[in-house]
């Protein structure tokens, strides 16, 4: 994007036509996890395909939609669907409709993703809180110019995720007996799962699950001020030692069977927060 700043203007500005609200909380649903949106209230669906400069998601388990509306009483945006380095997107290009969803007037944002396990200590179908994250994609968002409308040119990241709401979010674990994890998420480019040498190596440096998304927007979202929760849906066992094949979709599988009780943990969370 040769103007990021026109280009968000132009964006923020097609989807705010369509609204007569402001959104609060941004949502980015990962594979399988789509379905949330079928919850949200006078919901107005907008393709991705039509909002100036969005990419168009290509991976199955991402319908490629934008979904604003209500959802336990809170003004939402949500992400049918994002974007990934290998589809032969720029990170700046994935991390585009955070920058969107800020313009809009978001607080929040919620990211979610499947993952695969790196400790014996989770299990297919977990539902993980993300912690901290580690950026092994081979490349950074922020790149580039720096436009200090948007963000700071060296930015912490310290607390990328914010502790009240991984408090909230366990808190509301409980409540509903839904057992959640907490720990680190690594995010490597993809396409291909990982190597048992990798897998090991990924596990030493401190990761304790891994995917091929969600830390570009985190990134990004942090660069906004937005303030960050991450829960990850544990689909497949990634231990270097006993791995076995997994494909993309036993990955869909997985999450659709989590999906029941992931719905009712982000809107568990939602009813709460306190923006």
């Amino acid at each position: 994007m040769e103007n990021l700043l026109y280009a968000i203007e132009k964006a923020s500005s097609y989807i705010r036509e369509r609204i007569d609200f402001t959104p609060e909380i941004g949502l980015i649903l990962g594979s399988g996890l789509g379905t949330l949106v079928d919850e949200v209230e006078n919901p107005i669906a907008i393709d991705y395909k039509d909002v100036p400069y969005f990419p168009v998601s290509t991976v199955e388990g991402h319908e490629g939609k934008l979904i604003l509306g209500e959802l336990e009483g809170k003004k939402v945006i949500a992400m049918q669907g994002r974007f990934h380095y290998y589809e032969g997107y720029t990170l700046q290009e994935i991390t585009f409709p955070v920058r969107v969803m800020k313009s809009l007037g978001i607080k929040m944002l919620l990211v979610t993703n499947a993952c695969g396990s790196l400790t014996k200590d989770f299990y297919p179908g977990a539902l993980m809180i993300m912690e901290d994250h580690i950026n092994f994609i081979g490349d950074n968002p922020l790149i580039g110019q720096n436009y200090d409308e948007l963000g700071p040119r060296f930015p912490d990241m310290s607390s990328a995720y914010d502790k009240e709401l991984i408090r909230l979010a366990e808190s509301v674990s409980k409540k509903l007996d839904i057992e959640t994890k907490k720990g680190v998420y690594v995010a490597i480019s993809g396409p291909n799962y990982a190597s048992r040498a990798e897998l090991r190596m990924l596990r030493k440096i401190g990761a304790d699950t891994i995917g091929m998304s969600t830390v570009p927007e985190v990134i990004v979202a942090r660069h906004s001020d937005l303030k960050v929760l991450g829960i990850s849906c544990v689909t497949d066992m990634a231990i270097a030692d006993e791995i076995v094949s997994i494909s993309h979709e036993e990955v869909i599988k997985v999450a659709n069977e989590t999906r029941p009780k992931f719905i009712r943990l982000v809107k568990g969370i939602l009813n709460e927060v306190i923006l």
